[in-house]
């Protein structure tokens, strides 16, 4: 029975490292399709997040079944429990890549963003990829640098979030109030994708260390 046990906890593993592997795929086509007005692009993103919730789904009712089942304890209870905290992250990170695709699409063939921010725009989008990237390889290893990575890259995130903010609201912005909506949802969802990431992070650090409330840093 405990080999079974293990084999179903690698299977827990395996799915999350599958999802977060779509969800990389998600965010790469949604920021293609965002910033070069790809509506082809825009489009497969958004069919395919049903299948990013389908994968998650699947994975909470496994997990749910070996804690029926199984009973865990200790580490492997903290395993389980991660794991259903770590799929709705996920699952949340491929519906912001589908909102960032149907921003592309609603306003095809324009470009969502103005010129004056394009720049910063073109640079989130770089920044969520590279967050994206990190997220299997963290939940395949559980390797606590690779937590801390993500952390400082959500800082240059949050600071370009930041940036967008302060343009909009400066006396300089005279573009028209869509564009003001747009570029505010679009920067709010760049911010959560990478925000996702890093409650992934903290997850994996309290699986690692059994602290909820641990510093990745010092984890």
């Amino acid at each position: 029975m405990r080999i079974v046990f293990q084999q179903e906890l690698a299977e827990v593993q395996n799915r999350l490292v599958e999802v977060s592997t779509d969800v990389v795929t998600a965010i790469e086509k949604a920021v293609a399709a965002f910033n070069e007005s790809d509506v082809h692009l825009a489009e497969q993103v958004i069919s395919n997040d049903e299948h990013i919730d389908d994968l998650a789904a699947n994975l909470d009712e496994l997990s749910i079944t070996i804690l029926a089942k199984q009973q865990p304890v200790a580490r492997d209870l903290r395993t389980i429990v991660s794991a259903l905290r770590i799929s709705a992250s996920v699952e949340r990170m491929g519906d912001l890549a589908s909102h960032i695709a149907q921003l592309a699409r609603y306003r095809f063939p324009e470009r969502v963003v103005p010129d004056d921010l394009h720049d910063t725009f073109q640079r989130l989008g770089e920044l969520d990829i590279q967050i994206a990237r990190l997220v299997p390889p963290l939940l395949e290893h559980q390797d606590l640098e690779i937590a801390q990575q993500i952390s400082e890259l959500d800082d240059q995130v949050d600071a370009l979030h930041q940036h967008v903010f302060d343009t909009v609201l400066s006396d300089k912005w005279a573009n028209a109030a869509t564009d003001t909506v747009d570029v505010t949802l679009a920067s709010r969802y760049h911010e959560r994708f990478a925000d996702h990431a890093v409650n992934i992070a903290h997850k994996v650090a309290y699986l690692a260390t059994g602290d909820w409330a641990g510093d990745i840093e010092n984890a």
